[in-house]
């Protein structure tokens, strides 16, 4: 099958779940971007958003019955399953995925997915009990062998009052995946700067860290990590791109400085704090640098020589804490953003760090694998009442993600 190309059409099957609101904001994020959405909305769908809503979003007529006799009698389920670049079921409830495993076609949205020769992405919602049953795993499981692709629902509290795994994930989140299943960026196209006024961050500075600190043993040694800078960079140019005033402050990194933005080349942690208070005011502050926790007490002016088989010890003090700092700063950030590189329990050890640090929210990733020095992430942005789960997608585009749920959480 041939790669579709821009404007993407999509056919959206809208399921039966209190997360089909969310819907409306996919809708408007597929065409925010150049595409365009036909919506199927089954009879459990109609009851938490009408046809008149999809309608006046979409722009299109909005189908709910397969016993229409005008669309019918051109087979009007046939042509909708096969006009579609894709097909996206959300929110694709427990019952919606049952029928969709079974095969069963006794509506208009099961006949189409029956029907279609269309890539599917499926997006679950629904009580974390029933996303964890054996039945539905199993349906899932049958789902995935069979082709379709079915996103790993996020974890957080439910309409209904429990917490886990089950919620809808995030439109912006689901649109970074319609993206991938069709294989392709419909901003490719789009000039960086044009209309910057028209831009979701325009007036507003932006504050990133990024890169390691190197924190001097003597003239040829250094304490320092493996991080390389890539997202905090790809940040800074996310940003840029949304229309903001950026302040990139950089650890000692072989990067180009993103178009628009301004750089601040620094090397220890102590050098970045001071850069970051220099940076202040801004009205979001996004954390991503790898700040060397310690320094050596005194730096050596010349080589540290070996001495007989034991090496000399190595006193060290802790460097400045920039981001808890800069949390109880008078001039702290409306928008605070921290991150956190774990090896393990990544989850429990970023809430930890969210609350302790006193910072909005935690963007953590599990760096046990090659992310450090890599092209590609997958992050989990853990705020006060629920996670965020990104699947793994090129740093470029999980910093698009973030950018865009900065400029909604400004915006509120």
């Amino acid at each position: 099958m041939s790669k579709p190309t821009a404007p993407w059409r999509i056919l959206l099957v809208i399921g039966g779940g209190i997360a089909a609101y969310k819907s409306c904001e996919l809708i408007r994020l597929i065409r925010k971007e150049g595409g365009t959405v036909t919506c199927v909305l089954t009879e459990g769908g109609s009851h938490f958003v009408t046809p008149m809503t999809l309608a006046a979003l979409s722009e299109n007529e909005v189908y709910t019955t397969l016993w229409d006799l005008k669309n019918e009698t051109e087979m009007g389920h046939i042509q909708l399953s096969r006009q579609a670049d894709l097909v996206v079921v959300c929110p694709a409830t427990a019952d919606l995925m049952a029928k969709m495993a079974a095969g069963m076609a006794d509506d208009l949205a099961t006949t189409l997915l029956l029907a279609t020769d269309k890539p599917v992405l499926a997006v679950p919602a629904m009580n974390v009990r029933m996303w964890q049953h054996p039945a539905t795993q199993r349906n899932v499981a049958m789902l995935r062998a069979s082709g379709v692709t079915v996103l790993e629902p996020d974890e957080g509290p439910m309409a209904c009052g429990e917490f886990g795994p089950g919620r809808l994930p995030e439109p912006p989140v689901i649109w970074q995946r319609i993206r991938q299943a069709l294989g392709g960026d419909p901003l490719a196209d789009q000039p960086d700067f044009a209309d910057a006024i028209h831009r979701p961050l325009h007036g507003r500075h932006v504050l990133v860290t990024a890169g390691p600190t190197h924190e001097p043993i003597d003239p040829v040694r250094y304490i320092a990590n493996r991080s390389s800078g890539k997202q905090g960079f790809a940040i800074a140019a996310a940003a840029a791109q949304a229309g903001a005033r950026v302040t990139l402050v950089a650890g000692p990194v072989h990067l180009p400085t993103p178009p628009g933005v301004e750089r601040v080349d620094v090397e220890t942690a102590r050098e970045m704090a001071q850069a970051v208070e220099q940076a202040l005011p801004a009205d979001v502050a996004v954390m991503v640098a790898a700040v060397a926790d310690w320094r050596p007490e005194t730096v050596a002016g010349r080589k540290i020589k070996k001495q007989g088989l034991a090496p000399e010890p190595l006193p060290l003090t802790e460097n400045p804490d920039i981001l808890a700092g800069l949390a109880a700063s008078p001039r702290r950030p409306a928008l605070l953003i921290g991150f956190a590189a774990e090896t393990n329990d990544v989850i429990p050890h970023a809430q930890q760090k969210r609350a302790r640090k006193q910072v909005d929210w935690i963007i953590a990733n599990d760096v046990s694998g090659d992310v450090m020095g890599g092209d590609a992430n997958a992050v989990q942005i853990v705020r006060e009442n629920d996670v965020v789960s990104l699947p793994e997608m090129p740093k470029d585009d999980v910093a698009r993600v973030i950018v865009e749920r900065i400029a909604d959480a400004l915006a509120r």
